[in-house]
């Protein structure tokens, strides 16, 4: 997915920057902080480091910074440019072309989409100045998030603090989807999380996927311009905006929903962590504890992945691309590269899942991609990350098929 500069300026709005950050990454995008030397009176740097996971950048000066993400070369990588809060001084600097710290040089370096979270005293916000400023901005292309109603730092009531998190992240998401994208008119099915598969209405047996993955892919072949539907598994993630979301509970529920859909797509994505075994049956009602063990009896559920594969190679699927996910704690890329030759499809993205920093409910991923060409290891990354070059090959394998 996209990597986005979180600008964070010095203003009480600061703290609410660090949700900024956690939304924009739930909805599967990286996030590099820059930060004022005010911010840093409200806001540790430490705090965006842990959960970007990147170095926060605080000063054009600070030895090393140069070296790898300087403001010429951070300018060119993002998708955009959002700054939560947005204080009268920034925006004022933004307006008149001011580049006297990394922030203000960043925003004239860059000629990613802007998108600005004002947050300052009503009397401010109202000032003709910052008015003008922000018609400024505005006419030069900027978006907006207004600043809502409530009680501010300085005790007043009215309009000025920060707009909700979330709402920032849904205004830049709306700003990333854009048409014309080199997957525009392509049709993807993508799975996403795990499966419950429930013992009584009290108990499951079910996986730790926490749906990270799937959506950071879902959310790319999105920015590409790709005609997204998701089949999601039980997750506490916002989903990215697809076309079509659906969500399912069982390994039987993700069987029948993918084969559903899959006639329609050019190309087809399982990340979802399905269950290989389910419950013979549901009990109705909680199973009480009785001494001793208990036995449980169970069954293997569809394996979605190979009918797919089956279905394509006997011509009633026309999918382009198919792509599968071996999690697996040893010889995950042999296990990979034998998975994609039984199941027939194109590509099987080896998952150590066992390694630190990797698999279920991380933030990074460690993968081998596999296919009948060869295999490439990536190293630790985030995973929007890996999304990125998961595309960038399900792309190559687009073009292949129409040479």
């Amino acid at each position: 997915m996209a990597l986005i500069a979180l600008g964070v300026s010095g203003g009480i709005g600061a703290y609410k920057a660090v949700e900024v950050a956690r939304a924009l990454q739930k909805r599967g995008h990286s996030v590099a902080a820059v930060m004022t030397r005010n911010a840093r009176r409200f806001v540790g740097p430490v705090t965006f480091e842990a959960i970007t996971r990147r170095r926060v950048v605080t000063s054009q000066w600070a030895a090393g910074v140069n070296a790898d993400i300087e403001h010429v070369a951070l300018a060119g990588e993002i998708a955009l440019l959002v700054v939560a809060p947005a204080t009268a001084n920034v925006i004022g600097k933004f307006a008149s072309g001011i580049a006297d710290d990394f922030l203000t040089t960043l925003f004239l370096a860059t000629r990613a989409p802007v998108l600005l979270a004002p947050a300052m005293n009503t009397v401010m916000w109202e000032h003709a100045a910052v008015q003008q400023n922000l018609a400024t901005l505005r006419a030069r292309g900027a978006r907006v998030v207004e600043p809502g109603f409530g009680f501010l730092a300085c005790g007043w009531e009215g309009k000025g603090r920060m707009a909700e998190p979330e709402e920032i992240a849904a205004a830049a998401a709306a700003i990333l989807v854009a048409p014309g994208g080199t997957l525009d008119g392509v049709r993807v099915l993508v799975t996403a999380g795990p499966t419950y598969e429930d013992l009584d209405p009290v108990r499951f047996i079910g996986n730790r996927s926490s749906g990270k993955m799937g959506f950071a892919v879902a959310a790319e072949a999105v920015r590409r311009g790709a005609d997204v539907t998701l089949v999601a598994g039980p997750t506490a993630l916002t989903p990215p905006p697809v076309g079509s979301l659906v969500n399912v509970r069982n390994a039987a529920a993700m069987h029948e929903a993918v084969m559903r859909h899959a006639p329609a797509q050019d190309v087809v994505v399982m990340a979802a962590a399905v269950a290989d075994y389910t419950p013979r049956g549901v009990s109705r009602g909680k199973i009480a504890k009785e001494p001793g063990p208990l036995d449980l009896t169970l069954v293997r559920t569809a394996d979605i992945l190979a009918e797919l594969g089956a279905a394509r190679a006997a011509g009633t699927l026309r999918a382009r691309v198919i792509v599968g996910f071996a999690a697996e704690t040893s010889d995950a890329v042999a296990r990979a590269r034998e998975k994609r030759r039984a199941k027939a499809v194109d590509l099987m993205v080896a998952n150590d899942v066992g390694q630190p920093g990797a698999g279920f409910d991380a933030d990074t991923n460690l993968v081998t991609l596999v296919s009948e060409s060869g295999e490439e290891a990536l190293p630790l990354l985030p995973k929007p990350d890996v999304a990125r070059h998961l595309i960038d090959r399900v792309e190559q394998l687009l073009n292949r098929e129409r040479a």
